[in-house]
């Protein structure tokens, strides 16, 4: 599994809506490793901001959004309504230190969780922040999210519950943060988990 995602990361993979995300993830490539703690991060993404701004512009991604179909935002992202089926997400990477994490965050969703894949439609400025515009389906929940059986769900596939909401798969050397109850959704009593925060740590790279 490991050698799959390494060669999704690198684009020699496919993945479902992956094409566009691995090849900007590919251009920001500077020969330094994914991780939490880049130093300098601030100055490190001002630089890299600058540089995706560029590819942005040279390859006609920037994109309109409707305003007015705002639905709701949390610390990470401003999700829209596009249609009955699918909501438009703006995230400006808030939780990552470089846009590089981000995207790889995006690859890692699309792997494990294919049913609500994110499909990046380009991107977004405002207040000269930039924003990524990604699509997903919408879910319609049937029921509240039993946590627990979240727990055991991911147990199941290798991840270890280490604090709250947070798990490591200790084999892959991948956290995934932040699935509580509004991040993971149940509908018709399966789980669909449509805002990850994954990170790579060094134990995937080595």
């Amino acid at each position: 599994m490991k050698n799959d995602l390494r060669n999704i990361f690198s684009g020699k993979s496919e993945i479902r809506f992956g094409a566009t995300i691995q090849a900007i993830a590919g251009y920001l490539n500077n020969g330094t490793q994914a991780s939490k703690e880049i130093a300098d991060s601030k100055y490190f993404k001002k630089q890299e901001a600058e540089k995706l701004d560029s590819y942005i512009s040279e390859n006609n991604l920037w994109k309109e959004i409707d305003f007015s179909q705002y639905v709701s935002e949390g610390a990470e992202q401003k999700v829209y309504l596009k249609d009955s089926e699918h909501v438009i997400k703006l995230n400006d990477a808030i939780y990552y230190a470089c846009w590089k994490d981000y995207f790889l965050n995006l690859l890692l969703h699309n792997y494990f969780f294919p049913d609500t894949a994110y499909n990046l439609l380009g991107f977004t400025k405002s207040e000269n922040v930039i924003y990524a515009v990604v699509e997903q389906s919408y879910v319609a929940i049937t029921g509240p999210t039993d946590l627990n059986v979240v727990r055991k769900f991911l147990e199941q596939n290798g991840f270890q519950n280490n604090r709250n909401n947070d798990y490591y798969n200790p084999e892959l050397g991948i956290i995934i943060e932040d699935l509580h109850d509004e991040n993971v959704l149940t509908r018709n009593e399966i789980l669909y988990f449509i805002d990850t925060v994954f990170f790579v740590t060094d134990e995937f790279l080595s």
